[in-house]
């Protein structure tokens, strides 16, 4: 399996790219001041999974199929880039729903923003992240020790490393946010700013991920 020294150097590698802000981490802070708490560990958790979908797909040859191909990377880019404007462009236009959100009981409101739903939406974002498929893709075949055999249950155990350090740390920067939308709550302006926010942070980052990354 994998030895210490290269397990130890692949979860630095992967928290310095985790703590740097990117698509999964701006959605969940979007998400977190848009709907709170809840929703923002839900969409961390759909996201988590769906980023173990893509060393699922890297672990059993699907990810360097992706990194070769320039029209499978652009198009699973653009899918994501889209998807996220689309949650951003539906939270601007819900933004001043969220008073009378705030005035319902906690269950209800988990009842009406649907769990199952959130969950998905997360999970959207994570398994359609080019930052991530790009890292898995080129970076985790690097740290197996193809001497040590077993290179995928190695891969998969470098990708639970990653997603348990994405895990906590998504869910940090979702907390953080979630309390600072209590601030926000106390006033009437301040929520619909708060569902403004949200909503610009999510399109915002769909347009970034659409421009940026590889162009070869």
């Amino acid at each position: 399996m994998v030895s210490t020294d290269r397990l130890l150097a692949f979860a630095a590698m992967s928290f310095l790219l985790i703590v740097v802000p990117g698509p999964s981490v701006l959605f969940v802070i979007g998400r977190a001041l848009a709907q709170g708490r809840r929703a923002a560990l839900t969409t961390v958790a759909g996201n988590t999974v769906g980023a173990y979908v893509l060393v699922l797909a890297v672990a059993f040859g699907v990810g360097s199929v992706v990194e070769r191909s320039v029209l499978v990377f652009t198009t699973l880019k653009l899918a994501g880039a889209a998807y996220l404007v689309y949650l951003g462009v539906k939270a601007w236009r819900g933004r001043g729903s969220l008073r009378a959100a705030f005035a319902e009981d906690v269950k209800a409101a988990a009842e009406r923003h649907g769990g199952l739903r959130t969950f998905g939406e997360g999970f959207a974002v994570g398994v359609t992240n080019p930052k991530t498929i790009v890292f898995f893709a080129a970076v985790l075949p690097q740290f197996v020790d193809r001497g040590q055999g077993h290179v995928t249950a190695q891969m998969l155990l470098l990708g639970l490393v990653f997603n348990v350090i994405a895990l906590v740390s998504d869910a940090v920067w979702g907390l953080v946010a979630a309390t600072a939308r209590g601030w926000f709550a106390r006033s009437p302006r301040r929520l619909s700013l708060v569902g403004g926010v949200g909503g610009l942070t999510m399109i915002g980052l769909g347009v970034t991920v659409a421009v940026t990354g590889r162009k070869d």
